[in-house]
């Protein structure tokens, strides 16, 4: 059985995220979605949060897709899942640069475990969360990169926490 992993912060979860997530699971037996924690950003939603966004989000993609958390190197996460695919999301050439430094340094931990790369959808590819946060905490519409459930929890956590620019 080929087993893939797709790990990332989903903070929030976006339509280029799932994008990436239907593909990849067209291409593997079980896609685990990795749900962790990156030090050098502040997450706008909690582990939990996160994890049940996603795990809503991908429900009717199919039973061979699971979400989990985890909270180490991502080739040890990788190894406990039985993974023998890293699935990467790619959007520009800053991407591509971060993400080949990244799987060249995965490939020296284990090279039994390959890195793939699916480019997000052209109409996709400006999407960060980390832009969809930005707009939504200055008061702009984000309906166009999230889902509409997503889209509503972010507005009650901008709620929330205040909004800047007022």
């Amino acid at each position: 059985m080929l087993v893939g992993v797709y790990p990332g912060t989903f903070d929030p979860v976006t339509l280029g995220h799932m994008d990436i997530i239907r593909r990849a699971a067209r291409l593997v037996d079980q896609l685990v979605i990795g749900v962790t924690t990156n030090p050098s950003k502040s997450p706008m939603f909690d582990i939990d949060e996160r994890l049940a966004m996603v795990t809503r989000e991908v429900a009717d993609i199919g039973d061979h897709v699971r979400v989990t958390a985890f909270d180490s190197l991502l080739m040890d996460f990788a190894e406990r899942e039985n993974a023998r695919v890293i699935v990467r999301g790619l959007r520009a050439v800053a991407d591509f640069e971060y993400e080949y430094q990244m799987a060249g340094m995965n490939q020296q931990l284990n090279d039994e475990i390959e890195t793939i790369f699916l480019m997000a959808d052209v109409a996709l590819q400006p999407i960060a969360s980390r832009l969809v946060k930005e707009i939504a905490m200055y008061g702009g519409d984000i309906a166009p990169f999230v889902m509409p459930t997503v889209r509503a929890e972010v507005a009650a956590r901008v709620e929330k926490i205040g909004r800047k620019g007022s």
